[in-house]
């Protein structure tokens, strides 16, 4: 340990930290752990949830030690607005990346060297820079954190090549302690934060990935737009949301579909231009209630605590993937909705892209065990909460919060069904040398005698019209699902036909019994009703509810006058806690939570002003 400190005052000058600049009375979970070794000059490896706390864990290390915490962050476009948060509380922070001008870059230099910044953020990249290598030799750093240690993964869903080289942190600056975080991880990423950054004899923190206040739900896809704009008006009116589509196409289609039903809606992907990608970034920030309909480029780092959902129209690529987007929602601990749009296209799709896709047969197995544990997530009859927390190592009882608790699914003996199909494409491959997608061979299963069918003289098959047991859209359920369980493929043409696997046999043969999850008629939603009931008017007493709009609107007011976020005033939880206790006095207000000192010389008499208006 390098500080000479005791554990007693680390402690003490941790939570007095905690309350003078930030505001809060006491720390969560393993925060107060975590800090206490990271200040007294120990290595950290820290996988906590979005909303968890993580920034605390390296904000409040770098207030307390001697010096400058360095930031390592991919998170250029954020920056700004993050420093801009930390300067409200009273913190001394600046950022070096490449949308400064050499004068500006030469101020921000010039306070690290004078000892005038607590924290600074850099862009990986920058460290590639001698110069910048360079200047921290000649300053005083505190201690170096890297953000979104998952980008140093390699096969992991956000890998940025500009991570490989941290490793260079350790060898460069040996004596400086280190806290990589992530808000997710399997224990094989896990292994590769610690091997890539060399933390071997870091300290592991590893909090629950439950964020019991999301409430997952997957639902078959059906027109998705239709089924999205549903959600939209029936349960979150009004609210910020984040919608991930797969394609620059689907993103803008989808974008000028809400706006045309009254949503205001922004599209963000990689095709668009940078200052318009820029503007709506800022929008979405700055804004109450816009919706970002983007690619999985928009995201991560993104602070805004008040996204009551997130909607998902096209299957994620892996559980990681999804639970870091997902994770974007409702982090200020209200309720709010992680919902998915899932279907037999998606299936298909992901699988060809997969036999599509550049790299060797291990990259592709990797990929693949991707793909299925999202497919099993999907499939699950049982809790869903309970599957995802299985898949980072974590185990956990139903939770009564997600559809397959709200409406359980029952599973059904598939197995004369999937012998049908696999059948019929069986037939259709080897006695026909032909190939044909779901469509086709649906229609075969139910006798119907269209045009195709006809043509190809397919009702002269063995398995004609010996499925018409089941539905047209409860074949696609089998489909789907023998494809999800790798009992069917789809072929590498291009054109999404089907083909049997080597695992076909043990269905066909009677070897091996099929397990089929049936929909419920009637698929799980949320609370209907108003916007109170779910979003930043939760359970507010009647009475207080026009007191805390007000003092929304006066947070709108001095936010657009700084030109930064109205969660870099104050978040909503606390304006929902001065709406109930009514403070009269600046002494009474800062025992709320998140106004610390600084806030409270800047914004009390407002307030105050606000509630005896």
């Amino acid at each position: 340990m390098t500080t000479g400190l005791d554990l007693d005052h680390v402690r003490g000058a941790a939570a007095d930290t905690l309350h003078r600049v930030f505001g809060y009375d006491e720390f969560r979970g393993n925060q107060a752990e975590i800090i206490a070794h990271v200040v007294s000059g120990g290595d950290a490896l820290v996988l906590m949830p979005t909303g968890g706390g993580k920034s605390l864990c390296y904000q409040i290390p770098a207030l307390v030690r001697e010096g400058t915490g360095v930031v390592i962050s991919p998170l250029i476009a954020l920056m700004q607005d993050q420093v801009d948060a930390l300067t409200a509380v009273g913190v001394r922070a600046g950022f070096l990346n490449s949308t400064q001008d050499a004068e500006q870059r030469r101020a921000v230099e010039a306070a690290f060297l004078g000892g005038e910044l607590d924290l600074l953020y850099l862009a990986p990249e920058r460290l590639r820079i001698e110069s910048t290598s360079a200047l921290l030799d000649r300053g005083t750093v505190s201690l170096f954190a890297i953000d979104e240690a998952h980008c140093v993964a390699q096969w992991g869903h956000d890998f940025r090549p500009d991570y490989l080289q941290l490793s260079m942190l350790h060898e460069r600056w040996p004596n400086v302690p280190r806290i990589a975080l992530t808000a997710t991880a399997t224990e094989q990423t896990h292994l590769e934060i610690q091997k890539r950054l060399q933390l071997g004899d870091a300290r592991h923190f590893v909090a629950s990935f439950d964020r019991p206040n999301i409430q997952y739900r997957i639902a078959p896809k059906n027109s998705p737009q239709q089924q999205l704009l549903e959600l939209l008006r029936s349960e979150h009116p009004g609210d910020a949301g984040i919608v991930y589509c797969l394609s620059r196409a689907s993103v803008e289609k989808t974008a000028e579909f809400l706006v045309q039903n009254g949503i205001e809606a922004l599209p963000y992907h990689a095709g668009l231009d940078a200052r318009v990608r820029a503007a709506n970034q800022s929008r979405f920030l700055r804004e109450d209630g816009i919706v970002m309909v983007a690619t999985i480029a928009f995201g991560m780092g993104i602070d805004k605590p008040d996204v009551r959902f997130v909607a998902h129209l096209d299957l994620p690529k892996s559980v990681e993937g999804y639970y870091q987007e997902t994770g974007r929602a409702g982090r200020d601990g209200l309720p709010s909705t992680a919902w998915l749009a899932y279907g037999l296209q998606d299936v298909m799709q992901q699988r060809r892209m997969i036999d599509q896709s550049e790299g060797d047969d291990a990259h592709r197995r990797r990929l693949g065990a991707h793909l299925d544990a999202m497919l099993a997530l999907c499939e699950t009859v049982e809790c869903r909460r309970m599957q995802l927390l299985a898949y980072f190592g974590e185990t956990s009882t139903p939770c009564g919060n997600c559809d397959t608790c709200l409406a359980p699914p029952e599973s059904w003996d598939g197995t004369v069904a999937s012998q049908k199909l696999l059948s019929t494409v069986v037939r259709l491959q080897r006695e026909r040398n032909q190939k044909f997608g779901a469509g086709q061979i649906i229609d075969i299963l139910l006798g119907k005698e269209t045009a195709r069918v006809t043509q190809n003289d397919h009702e002269t098959l063995s398995t004609f019209g010996i499925g018409t047991e089941l539905a047209e859209s409860e074949w696609r359920g089998v489909v789907r699902q023998l494809l999800a369980q790798g009992l069917l493929g789809v072929n590498s043409d291009g054109f999404g036909t089907l083909v049997i696997t080597e695992a076909s046999a043990s269905v066909l043969g009677g070897e091996r019994r099929v397990k089929l999850r049936r929909e419920p008629e009637k698929p799980a939603r949320g609370s209907r009703g108003s916007k109170a009931s779910r979003g930043a008017l939760a359970q507010l007493p009647a009475e207080t509810v026009a007191v805390f709009e007000s003092l929304r609107a006066w947070r709108a007011a001095e936010a657009k006058e700084q030109g930064v976020p109205a969660y870099v005033i104050f978040h909503d939880a606390t304006l929902r806690e001065v709406a109930t206790t009514a403070p009269s006095t600046l002494e009474e207000l800062g025992t709320i939570t998140g106004i610390g000192e600084n806030k409270l010389a800047k914004y009390g008499e407002g307030m105050l002003a606000v509630l005896s208006s």
